[in-house]
């Protein structure tokens, strides 16, 4: 009992030794362009920009393959961010700048076809056929792809409510700027 205990333990220390080495030798280097242009982006991988996720958008932008206005959740402020990040000029007034919203199904007019629950990327709606349907707010992205495949129109996109969660103070304006 002893020595099988001991061997395996030799064994386990002797691949991750290996393992620690070869990670540390064979470490591909990234661009840093692309990571810091991904901690601006609002990180909420909804694909409104038509890449799959946030780090698609920040490697696309890094090559210079996307315009800095691409992130619609991210509004005038991470546009503005990342055209100085990238050194570009950037027309703001067509940039909307939009609230945080999450889908919701109004239970009077949904049918229970089903499309929004297929249609949903991050499986943020529950229901079956012919049953009213629901969102899981944790998990919706608002990118609008139910509000498009819903034949009645009971799904739509409101902003998020305030609550003690979502809640914050606005930072105050500096001296001599707009608010």
């Amino acid at each position: 009992m002893f020595i099988a205990i001991f061997s395996l333990t030799v064994l386990g220390g002797a691949l991750g030794l290996f393992l620690g080495y070869a990670a540390r030798r064979l470490k591909v280097e990234g661009n840093p362009l692309v990571e810091e242009i991904q901690a601006i982006l609002p990180g909420s991988q909804c694909g409104q920009c038509g890449f799959p996720g946030c780090a698609g958008a920040a490697r696309a932008l890094a090559n210079g393959a996307a315009p800095a206005t691409l992130c619609p959740p991210g509004g005038r402020e991470v546009a503005a961010l990342l055209a100085a990040k990238l050194g570009v000029e950037v027309n703001l007034s067509e940039v909307k700048n939009a609230v945080p919203r999450i889908a919701e199904v109004q239970e009077d007019l949904c049918i229970g076809c089903t499309k929004c629950y297929k249609a949903c990327p991050t499986d943020a709606i529950m229901g079956a056929a012919k049953q009213i349907h629901a969102v899981f707010r944790e998990a919706c992205t608002a990118c609008g792809k139910c509000v498009e495949v819903c034949p009645t129109e009971a799904t739509r996109l409101i902003p998020v409510p305030v609550t003690l969660q979502s809640w914050y103070w606005s930072k105050p304006a500096m001296q001599g700027t707009p608010a």
